[in-house]
Protein backbone atom coordinates (compact mmCIF):
# COMPACT_ATOMS: atom_id res chain seq x y z
CA UNK A 1 0.00 0.00 0.00
CA UNK A 2 2.82 2.38 0.91
CA UNK A 3 4.45 1.73 -2.45
CA UNK A 4 1.23 2.59 -4.29
CA UNK A 5 0.77 5.78 -2.30
CA UNK A 6 4.37 6.78 -2.91
CA UNK A 7 3.92 6.14 -6.62
CA UNK A 8 0.77 8.24 -6.72
CA UNK A 9 2.27 11.15 -4.80
CA UNK A 10 5.85 11.14 -6.01
CA UNK A 11 5.91 9.05 -9.16
CA UNK A 12 8.96 7.35 -10.57
CA UNK A 13 12.29 9.05 -10.01
CA UNK A 14 13.07 11.66 -12.60
CA UNK A 15 9.61 12.28 -14.05
CA UNK A 16 9.19 15.62 -12.19
CA UNK A 17 12.58 16.90 -13.28
CA UNK A 18 15.73 16.89 -11.25
CA UNK A 19 18.63 18.94 -9.96
CA UNK A 20 19.87 21.96 -11.85
CA UNK A 21 22.21 21.16 -14.74
CA UNK A 22 25.28 22.40 -12.82
CA UNK A 23 24.45 20.44 -9.68
CA UNK A 24 23.66 17.31 -11.69
CA UNK A 25 26.98 17.59 -13.51
CA UNK A 26 28.92 17.85 -10.24
CA UNK A 27 27.02 14.95 -8.68
CA UNK A 28 27.34 12.67 -11.70
CA UNK A 29 31.04 13.48 -12.05
CA UNK A 30 31.57 12.72 -8.35
CA UNK A 31 29.65 9.46 -8.82
CA UNK A 32 31.91 8.38 -11.67
CA UNK A 33 34.98 9.22 -9.59
CA UNK A 34 33.60 7.52 -6.47
CA UNK A 35 33.01 4.27 -8.32
CA UNK A 36 36.76 4.01 -8.99
CA UNK A 37 37.64 4.73 -5.36
CA UNK A 38 39.09 1.95 -3.26
CA UNK A 39 37.32 1.69 0.07
CA UNK A 40 39.41 1.11 3.21
CA UNK A 41 40.15 -2.61 3.58
CA UNK A 42 39.60 -3.78 7.14
CA UNK A 43 41.33 -7.10 7.76
CA UNK A 44 40.55 -9.48 10.65
CA UNK A 45 41.66 -7.93 13.92
CA UNK A 46 41.54 -4.39 12.51
CA UNK A 47 38.97 -1.62 12.88
CA UNK A 48 37.30 0.85 10.56
CA UNK A 49 37.92 4.15 12.34
CA UNK A 50 35.39 6.93 11.76
CA UNK A 51 36.36 10.33 13.11
CA UNK A 52 33.84 13.12 12.95
CA UNK A 53 33.37 16.66 14.16
CA UNK A 54 29.73 17.44 14.85
CA UNK A 55 27.99 20.74 15.50
CA UNK A 56 24.40 21.20 16.69
CA UNK A 57 22.28 24.13 17.74
CA UNK A 58 20.98 24.26 21.30
CA UNK A 59 17.69 26.11 21.66
CA UNK A 60 16.93 26.65 25.35
CA UNK A 61 13.52 27.95 26.42
CA UNK A 62 13.49 28.79 30.12
CA UNK A 63 10.46 28.85 32.48
CA UNK A 64 10.66 32.65 32.73
CA UNK A 65 10.14 32.91 28.98
CA UNK A 66 13.75 33.68 28.12
CA UNK A 67 15.20 32.06 24.98
CA UNK A 68 18.84 31.27 24.33
CA UNK A 69 20.55 29.82 21.26
CA UNK A 70 24.12 28.71 20.72
CA UNK A 71 26.11 26.03 18.90
CA UNK A 72 27.69 22.99 20.56
CA UNK A 73 30.59 20.98 19.16
CA UNK A 74 31.27 17.31 19.84
CA UNK A 75 33.93 14.99 18.42
CA UNK A 76 33.24 11.32 17.78
CA UNK A 77 35.84 8.58 17.34
CA UNK A 78 34.21 5.26 16.38
CA UNK A 79 36.03 1.93 15.99
CA UNK A 80 34.10 -0.73 14.08
CA UNK A 81 35.68 -4.22 14.09
CA UNK A 82 36.13 -6.23 10.90
CA UNK A 83 33.68 -8.73 12.37
CA UNK A 84 30.67 -6.51 13.00
CA UNK A 85 29.31 -8.76 15.77
CA UNK A 86 32.43 -8.13 17.89
CA UNK A 87 32.88 -5.23 20.31
CA UNK A 88 32.64 -1.71 18.93
CA UNK A 89 34.30 1.24 20.69
CA UNK A 90 32.97 4.80 20.68
CA UNK A 91 34.76 7.79 22.17
CA UNK A 92 32.57 10.86 22.61
CA UNK A 93 34.09 14.15 23.72
CA UNK A 94 30.77 15.45 25.01
CA UNK A 95 29.02 18.57 23.74
CA UNK A 96 30.88 21.82 24.34
CA UNK A 97 29.26 25.25 23.78
CA UNK A 98 31.51 26.83 21.17
CA UNK A 99 29.66 29.53 19.20
CA UNK A 100 27.51 32.34 20.57
CA UNK A 101 25.53 35.00 18.75
CA UNK A 102 24.76 37.31 21.64
CA UNK A 103 26.12 38.04 25.11
CA UNK A 104 23.02 36.86 26.99
CA UNK A 105 23.39 33.28 25.68
CA UNK A 106 27.06 33.23 26.63
CA UNK A 107 26.25 34.57 30.10
CA UNK A 108 23.51 31.95 30.50
CA UNK A 109 25.91 29.11 29.64
CA UNK A 110 28.47 30.43 32.14
CA UNK A 111 25.83 30.79 34.86
CA UNK A 112 24.54 27.25 34.27
CA UNK A 113 28.12 25.92 34.24
CA UNK A 114 27.35 23.86 31.15
CA UNK A 115 30.28 21.60 30.33
CA UNK A 116 31.17 18.48 28.37
CA UNK A 117 30.65 14.95 29.68
CA UNK A 118 33.07 12.65 27.80
CA UNK A 119 32.17 8.99 27.33
CA UNK A 120 34.01 5.86 26.30
CA UNK A 121 31.47 3.26 25.22
CA UNK A 122 31.89 -0.41 24.33
CA UNK A 123 29.23 -2.71 22.95
CA UNK A 124 28.96 -5.82 20.76
CA UNK A 125 27.40 -5.08 17.35
CA UNK A 126 27.50 -1.36 18.12
CA UNK A 127 24.47 -1.67 20.39
CA UNK A 128 25.37 1.35 22.47
CA UNK A 129 22.82 2.44 25.04
CA UNK A 130 21.16 -0.97 24.65
CA UNK A 131 20.07 -0.61 21.04
CA UNK A 132 21.47 -1.10 17.54
CA UNK A 133 23.74 1.54 16.09
CA UNK A 134 21.21 3.10 13.70
CA UNK A 135 22.66 3.74 10.27
CA UNK A 136 26.01 2.38 11.40
CA UNK A 137 24.53 -1.08 11.80
CA UNK A 138 22.37 -0.91 8.68
CA UNK A 139 22.82 -3.51 5.94
CA UNK A 140 24.29 -1.44 3.11
CA UNK A 141 23.82 -4.34 0.68
CA UNK A 142 20.05 -3.91 1.01
CA UNK A 143 20.05 -0.58 -0.83
CA UNK A 144 19.63 -0.72 -4.65
CA UNK A 145 22.64 0.41 -6.65
CA UNK A 146 20.51 1.53 -9.58
CA UNK A 147 19.93 5.24 -8.87
CA UNK A 148 16.32 5.20 -10.12
CA UNK A 149 15.36 2.28 -7.90
CA UNK A 150 17.38 3.75 -5.03
CA UNK A 151 15.62 7.12 -5.17
CA UNK A 152 12.22 5.44 -5.44
CA UNK A 153 13.00 3.37 -2.35
CA UNK A 154 14.12 6.51 -0.49
CA UNK A 155 10.86 8.26 -1.39
CA UNK A 156 8.91 5.30 -0.02
CA UNK A 157 10.97 5.10 3.17
CA UNK A 158 10.58 8.82 3.89
CA UNK A 159 6.95 9.24 2.79
CA UNK A 160 5.02 11.41 5.22
CA UNK A 161 8.16 12.70 6.98
CA UNK A 162 9.65 16.17 6.87
CA UNK A 163 8.24 19.17 5.04
CA UNK A 164 8.39 17.75 1.51
CA UNK A 165 9.14 14.48 -0.26
CA UNK A 166 12.12 15.95 -2.10
CA UNK A 167 13.54 17.74 0.93
CA UNK A 168 13.27 14.62 3.08
CA UNK A 169 14.91 12.52 0.37
CA UNK A 170 17.89 14.87 0.47
CA UNK A 171 17.98 14.64 4.28
CA UNK A 172 17.97 10.83 4.02
CA UNK A 173 20.87 10.85 1.56
CA UNK A 174 22.91 13.29 3.68
CA UNK A 175 22.28 11.33 6.88
CA UNK A 176 23.31 8.06 5.27
CA UNK A 177 26.46 9.49 3.69
CA UNK A 178 27.67 11.12 6.89
CA UNK A 179 28.01 7.74 8.64
CA UNK A 180 31.32 7.29 6.82
CA UNK A 181 30.63 3.60 6.08
CA UNK A 182 28.83 3.87 2.75
CA UNK A 183 30.74 1.78 0.17
CA UNK A 184 31.88 3.42 -3.06
CA UNK A 185 29.24 1.83 -5.31
CA UNK A 186 26.39 2.95 -3.03
CA UNK A 187 27.96 6.37 -2.57
CA UNK A 188 27.99 6.76 -6.36
CA UNK A 189 24.34 5.68 -6.57
CA UNK A 190 23.37 8.17 -3.85
CA UNK A 191 25.08 11.00 -5.74
CA UNK A 192 23.21 10.04 -8.91
CA UNK A 193 19.95 9.75 -6.97
CA UNK A 194 20.47 13.26 -5.56
CA UNK A 195 20.94 14.51 -9.13
CA UNK A 196 17.35 13.41 -9.87
CA UNK A 197 15.75 15.30 -6.96
CA UNK A 198 13.87 18.45 -8.08
CA UNK A 199 15.13 21.58 -6.39
CA UNK A 200 18.66 20.35 -5.74
CA UNK A 201 21.20 22.99 -6.70
CA UNK A 202 24.76 24.17 -6.09
CA UNK A 203 24.54 26.37 -3.02
CA UNK A 204 28.23 27.26 -2.69
CA UNK A 205 31.04 26.61 -5.13
CA UNK A 206 33.85 26.86 -2.55
CA UNK A 207 32.40 25.59 0.72
CA UNK A 208 34.75 25.17 3.65
CA UNK A 209 33.89 22.59 6.28
CA UNK A 210 36.29 21.88 9.13
CA UNK A 211 39.28 22.95 7.05
CA UNK A 212 38.34 21.08 3.86
CA UNK A 213 36.92 22.73 0.75
CA UNK A 214 34.39 21.28 -1.67
CA UNK A 215 31.19 22.02 -3.56
CA UNK A 216 28.04 22.39 -1.47
CA UNK A 217 24.93 20.91 -3.08
CA UNK A 218 21.61 21.23 -1.32
CA UNK A 219 17.86 21.48 -1.21
CA UNK A 220 15.86 24.30 0.41
CA UNK A 221 12.95 23.18 2.57
CA UNK A 222 9.41 24.05 1.53
CA UNK A 223 9.19 26.89 4.08
CA UNK A 224 12.29 28.48 2.59
CA UNK A 225 13.79 28.93 6.06
CA UNK A 226 16.72 26.55 5.64
CA UNK A 227 18.48 24.08 3.40
CA UNK A 228 20.15 20.68 3.72
CA UNK A 229 23.51 20.31 1.98
CA UNK A 230 26.14 17.74 1.25
CA UNK A 231 29.68 18.93 0.56
CA UNK A 232 31.75 16.82 -1.78
CA UNK A 233 35.12 16.94 -3.45
CA UNK A 234 34.17 16.47 -7.13
CA UNK A 235 37.75 15.51 -8.03
CA UNK A 236 37.77 12.48 -5.73
CA UNK A 237 34.09 11.82 -5.14
CA UNK A 238 34.81 11.99 -1.40
CA UNK A 239 32.17 13.27 0.96
CA UNK A 240 33.58 16.07 3.11
CA UNK A 241 30.45 16.35 5.20
CA UNK A 242 26.92 17.66 5.44
CA UNK A 243 25.27 20.70 7.00
CA UNK A 244 22.02 22.50 7.66
CA UNK A 245 22.06 26.21 6.83
CA UNK A 246 19.62 28.98 7.75
CA UNK A 247 18.20 30.99 4.86
CA UNK A 248 16.74 33.59 7.21
CA UNK A 249 17.48 34.96 10.65
CA UNK A 250 16.40 32.85 13.63
CA UNK A 251 16.30 34.74 16.92
CA UNK A 252 19.91 35.96 17.36
CA UNK A 253 21.34 33.61 14.74
CA UNK A 254 21.83 35.32 11.35
CA UNK A 255 20.91 33.91 7.96
CA UNK A 256 23.69 31.93 6.32
CA UNK A 257 24.75 30.22 9.56
CA UNK A 258 25.29 26.47 9.51
CA UNK A 259 23.32 25.49 12.62
CA UNK A 260 24.21 21.80 12.30
CA UNK A 261 27.03 20.07 10.46
CA UNK A 262 29.15 16.94 10.41
CA UNK A 263 32.62 16.51 8.89
CA UNK A 264 33.79 12.92 8.64
CA UNK A 265 37.01 11.05 7.89
CA UNK A 266 37.58 7.28 7.69
CA UNK A 267 40.72 5.20 8.11
CA UNK A 268 41.86 1.75 9.26
CA UNK A 269 43.28 1.16 12.73
CA UNK A 270 45.09 -1.88 14.14
CA UNK A 271 43.94 -1.07 17.67
CA UNK A 272 41.05 0.49 19.56
CA UNK A 273 41.06 2.34 22.90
Amino acid sequence: MVGLIAGDVVGLAGWRGGATAQAAEILNTAAQTAITTTDPVVNPGQYLRIQSTNVWMTDSWEPDGAKYQWLDTEKFDMYIPAERSDEWVWQRSGRVPTTFFDEKAQEFVLEQKIQAHPELLRAPKGEFYGSAGGWLSADMSAFPRDPYRLLNSIYKLTLGKGQSVDGQAMVFIADLLRTGIVPADLRAALYKAAAMIPGVTITEGQANLNGHTGVAIGHTDSSGSGRKEIIIDPKTGRLIGEREVLNQDYQAIPAGTAIAWTAVETSVSDTAP
